[in-house]
């Protein structure tokens, strides 16, 4: 049976969904990001259509969420 995945952040825009998920993924990280179905059939890019979670393997929640920490204050270099 699959791990669990959870939510680690809701960020507004899937430009920067896309980012911190490869991010994630270049480090190992098992991650999935969900997003309102509106948003990118209509181009709907305000308030909650604009919001995309990223969720991560449950295993693995707490190393994500310190590579996030360190993303969000600029100790990972985005390239």
């Amino acid at each position: 049976m699959g791990n669990e995945y959870v939510e680690l952040v809701t960020v507004s825009g899937r430009m920067e969904a896309e980012i911190i998920h490869a991010m994630l993924e270049a480090y190992g990280i098992d991650t999935e990001i969900s997003f309102e179905a509106a948003a990118s059939i209509y181009g709907l890019g305000v308030g909650p259509t604009a919001e995309v979670d990223i969720l991560v393997s449950s295993d693995q929640l707490e190393e994500a969420q310190k590579l996030l920490d360190d993303y969000q204050r600029g100790r990972i270099d985005e390239g």
